[in-house]
């Protein structure tokens, strides 16, 4: 990737008037004490290309070589400053990790920042003398660092942790994690400077008309209106499958004919069945749909070049929502969540096709998913694209509602249902009922899908019961927690019996059913609590999956009940969504399938499984983040996508991968949580990242035409 600095993207912050220097690390007066722990200085000063004084520094290998620099006498008063200023340069051919602490007077007023040092000319680094992150900006992912203004490179610390008393400032600490052999850097002036001029001119500008990011550049990348439609309007190349039926299932693999999509066993192989009777492995997409793509403007004005008005023709594109949601880990410390959103990629198909874009998008999307290899339209995709009958398609049961929820401490997406609360039942039957309309009579349905990554479990050693501490740590009303205590009072019968079996004081059963209850964790000296947290588990999948199983099969009794999207989970969960499910979906995030989930448990319980979300991402085509799985560059993704898909056909279990996803989120972060990652097949402007989506072709026509899996 060719990096391209535009200057004119961001706003000026050279260091104002009242900046106030604090040392010249090449030159240090008496003020300042330096204190280098396996760290040496170089006596002589060096020169640099611009004529700045630099003195070089070198850590040594150790675990925590460090450069302390504090005042003589005292601590620094910093009050009315925003921004410390750093002159440093690494002195090494490669990129080095330096990390910057501020300490104050005390253990409990402390600032800590981690940066990348890229290997190059001399830059001023800023850390912000206040916490911050992304998120403070409505994004997940800062942009890349450093940038180059006015002739300086800047490189600003987008996160920093922490708190401190500008009054007391006491020492300023750079170290180097670990080093492995010497690294050197050279260091130069230290400021301090009023206000937050240059990490806000970090975000200034940072996306163009287009949505795109405007300070780098790109194969994909576009300047003006007839090289978007020229690119986008380029047609695929057609691909050439072999015998497939007419919804893609192999005409070799020959197996039980329905009417409706299936499993079946053949073999010792799992398949699903296509109407018409032949084994097919699902190569699907995830949100393939034209609408998802929106981000906010509102409080974020300075960050965007040239939004379309929000009159005439472009209104369609701007929109108001409003995205809080404190029960949601998921984009927790978000600012500018609410209010006022753009459409970028909307506005970009208005573009090429004008008032006709949403039909033309439709044709030209299942056009080149198509040739691409793909076979199938995953979740959370635009309807209408499955009513065209080009490609099977899945549909997704959107479970909400006002019945009651169990806390388990993950809670990325929300709290997890209470399958016990009746309320529970009613949603599911409104829910299925909704998403089988108009469909439950259509072959080209492959299933539902019920629920995304809930909150089965959590992270941490003790993460496996967190749904069993959660339910009784929960409210004394929660129906979840009165059938828990209902369990225990039934294999117990009296309260110390449990008492003694959990090593736990416990006078009555009234203590239990209490807000808050401290639910011991499981420990080797009461096996007791691992036995009936565990029951406890089954029990509430158990009453998940049937609950939603029946509601499915009452509205649909044709189709696949495909299941919830396992992110974290738990051995008893999926045994009992095995048990009700047609297939056992996982969203995984590995380099290769068989490490995201355990195969050799669903081997044993003999039923089929759907990767139901993966990605590779890169950070070298526009958005700044990576994705959850990430490689170096852009030409790795496709090896990494090939990789994935053989060792999953080579499963006999697997029967399918579902990519995520179609379109690249927005460079600003998407509305749901600010995620803003490019992992995608086309980027906002509806250009296929070439090189990508060839690779996925080949890989997609290669499994497709084999003889065998």
């Amino acid at each position: 990737m060719k990096r391209v600095w535009l200057f004119a993207a961001v706003v000026s912050f050279a260091a104002p008037a009242m900046a106030a220097e604090v040392a010249d690390l090449a030159a240090p007066a008496a003020a300042v004490r330096i204190d280098l722990q396996h760290a040496t200085s170089a006596p002589a000063i060096e020169t640099a290309q611009d004529g700045v004084t630099q003195r070089r520094y070198t850590f040594q290998p150790a675990p925590n070589p460090q450069i302390a620099v504090m005042p003589a006498q005292g601590n620094w008063n910093w009050q009315g400053q925003g921004e410390l200023h750093l002159r440093v340069q690494n002195a090494m051919p490669w990129a080095v990790t330096l990390v910057v602490d501020i300490d104050g007077a005390d253990a409990k007023s402390h600032l800590h920042a981690v940066v990348g040092l890229p290997a190059g000319p001399a830059q001023t680094l800023v850390v912000p003398l206040h916490a911050t992150s992304p998120l403070a900006f409505g994004m997940q992912v800062g942009p890349p660092m450093p940038i180059e203004e006015q002739g300086r490179r800047v490189l600003v610390a987008t996160t920093v942790e922490g708190v401190l008393d500008l009054a007391a400032v006491r020492a300023v600490r750079l170290s180097m994690p670990s080093p492995q052999a010497p690294q050197s850097i050279l260091l130069g002036r230290f400021d301090v400077v009023a206000g937050e001029a240059a990490l806000r001119g970090a975000y200034t500008g940072i996306v163009d008309r287009y949505g795109q990011y405007t300070r780098e550049d790109w194969p994909e990348k576009i300047a003006d209106d007839p090289a978007l439609r020229a690119a986008v309007k380029r047609a695929p190349s057609a691909a050439s499958i072999g015998d497939e039926d007419r919804y893609g299932g192999r005409l070799d693999v020959h197996l039980q004919k329905t009417g409706w999509f299936h499993t079946q066993k053949s073999g010792g192989r799992w398949w699903l069945v296509t109407p018409d009777g032949h084994g097919f492995f699902s190569l699907g997409v995830n949100t393939v749909k034209a609408d998802d793509t929106r981000t906010y403007v509102q409080d974020r004005e300075f960050m965007f070049r040239d939004v379309p008005p929000d009159s005439g023709a472009w209104a369609a594109f701007h929109g108001t929502g409003d995205n809080r949601n404190a029960q949601q880990g998921a984009g927790a410390g978000r600012c500018c969540n609410h209010g006022r959103w753009f459409d970028f990629y909307a506005a970009n198909l208005y573009r090429v096709d004008g008032t006709g874009w949403l039909a033309a998008w439709r044709t030209r999307t299942l056009a080149r998913l198509q040739a691409w290899g793909f076979n199938t339209i995953a979740n959370w995709s635009d309807p209408v694209l499955g009513a065209m009958h080009k490609l099977p398609y899945t549909r997704e049961l959107d479970i909400r509602g006002d019945f009651g929820n169990v806390a388990t401490g993950y809670d990325w997406w929300g709290r997890m249902p209470d399958p016990f609360d009746p309320r529970f039942a009613r949603a599911m039957d409104t829910a299925a009922a909704k998403a089988a309309q108009g469909v439950r009579d259509d072959p080209w349905l492959l299933g539902y899908f019920a629920g995304n990554e809930l909150s089965w479990s959590a992270y941490g050693p003790n993460g496996r019961w967190a749904l069993a501490v959660g339910t009784l740590r929960g409210e004394a009303h929660s129906a979840a927690k009165q059938a828990f205590i209902a369990e225990l009072k039934k294999k117990y019968g009296t309260p110390d019996k449990l008492a003694s079996a959990w090593g736990i004081a416990l006078p009555s059963w009234d203590a239990l059913d209490v807000t808050d209850f401290p639910a011991p964790e499981p420990n080797e000296a009461h096996p007791a609590i691992t036995d009936d947290y565990s029951a406890w588990l089954s029990r509430y999948a158990e009453q998940f999956f049937r609950t939603v199983a029946d509601a499915i099969h009452r509205h649909d009794p044709h189709h696949l009940y495909l299941g919830s999207r396992f992110a974290v989970s738990t051995p008893e969960a999926i045994a009992v969504c095995a048990k009700y499910c047609g297939v056992v979906s996982f969203n995984i995030y590995a380099d290769l399938p068989q490490h995201g989930f355990d195969a050799a448990a669903m081997r044993k319980l003999d039923k089929p499984a759907i990767i139901s979300e993966f990605h590779f991402g890169s950070d070298d085509r526009g958005p700044f983040g990576k994705g959850v799985v990430s490689v170096e560059h852009e030409a790795q993704r496709g090896e990494a996508y090939a990789r994935f898909l053989q060792a999953a056909a080579a499963d006999p279990d697997i029967v399918g991968t579902h990519w995520f996803e179609y379109v690249d989120e927005p460079v600003t972060g998407r509305l749901l949580d600010g995620e803003n990652g490019h992992f995608s097949l086309v980027g906002i402007t509806d250009i296929p990242f070439a090189g990508f989506v060839e690779s996925v072709r080949k890989t997609n026509l290669e499994l497709r035409r084999a003889t065998s899996p």
